[in-house]
């Protein structure tokens, strides 16, 4: 009796080429054919083209959407193995209707708390235009601004907003939250101020973002809490882009109605070569990182393996 034929994998936007590196990719040997795209596409003809022929994806958060279109027209799709939990990217019924498996791995948000006070620190310190000048032959070029006795505002007060927090006020900053569904107790548990909406952008030096992407957060700093903020203010966004309406921020950063913004997080990504977000002064732009780390990656990879082990022992 002849053996199965090996299913085909295939492991989508894998940018920096490290998928192969952070796991042990072993135990599918003889079991599965594994092909590595590095670069990403966008549109739905292109992603079928490309996925027709695989049984399996491992897609990395949410870099590929899954729509219902897409994986309807996949034949031979029976796992969609992604990374994290939660993917927002993936049209799960579409996924049950076709009979197509959803596997998940484990997460943490250790990375995005220490991304997002890198981001604060450097606007605080203007590195990037620092940095540049140095490059380029200049030396002083701003003053920074200091941490301590400034307020911090946090847009939402879950696990990485609270954490943002304890670290705000190993500072010595004010800090002070607010959304939709935070009590008092909450805050109060969190050694953190709850205060109303207006009063959170109208007296934050600093606002981070720290809100789950939904129809009722879509949009939620837009031009008019922009309009509340002080000249001094900053914003940084590591939760989702769309809750940041970004042609109001790009308004409110060229008009001096706020000092600046640093943003990890994009309504499309990646953005477009002529995005103006990638030059306009007084906005800090990276390429979504802030959960790209090697620790991250060997969970995702490593757990990823495991799950099509797991599905192909059952099948």
């Amino acid at each position: 009796m002849s053996s199965p034929s090996p299913v085909r994998v295939a492991i989508l936007d894998d940018y920096q080429n490290v998928a192969l590196e952070m796991a042990d990719w072993s135990p599918l040997q003889g079991r599965a054919e594994i092909t590595v795209f590095n670069d990403h596409v966008a549109q739905s003809e292109q992603i079928v083209e490309r996925l027709e022929p695989f049984d399996v994806l491992c897609v990395m958060r949410e870099r590929t959407p899954l729509t219902r279109e897409i994986i309807e027209r996949l034949p031979n799709l029976k796992l969609i193995a992604s990374t994290g939990a939660g993917n927002a990217s993936i049209d799960m019924q579409a996924a049950a209707d076709r009979g197509v498996k959803v596997t998940d791995t484990g997460y943490w948000s250790t990375h995005t708390i220490e991304f997002t006070w890198a981001m604060i620190l450097a606007m605080a310190r203007n590195l990037a235009a620092e940095n540049r000048s140095v490059r380029e032959g200049g030396w002083q070029t701003s003053l920074g601004t200091e941490l301590s006795g400034k307020t911090l505002g946090l847009l939402g007060l879950g696990r990485v907003g609270s954490a943002v927090g304890v670290i705000g006020q190993a500072f010595r900053m004010n800090v002070i939250a607010w959304s939709q569904n935070l009590t008092a107790e909450r805050a109060e548990s969190k050694g953190v101020q709850l205060v109303d909406k207006d009063t959170l952008f109208s007296t934050a030096d600093f606002l981070s973002v720290h809100v789950r992407l939904s129809e009722r957060t879509r949009g939620l700093v837009g031009a008019a809490e922009l309009a509340q903020m002080k000249p001094t203010s900053r914003i940084v966004n590591t939760s989702r882009g769309p809750i940041v309406d970004v042609p109001a921020l790009l308004a409110a950063v060229k008009s001096g109605t706020i000092a600046g913004a640093a943003l990890d997080v994009y309504d499309t990504e990646p953005l477009a070569p002529n995005d103006p977000l990638r030059n306009t002064d007084n906005v800090l732009v990276t390429p979504h990182i802030g959960y790209v780390t090697r620790e991250m990656y060997r969970t995702f990879y490593g757990d990823t393996v495991r799950n099509i082990v797991e599905w192909l022992d059952q099948t």
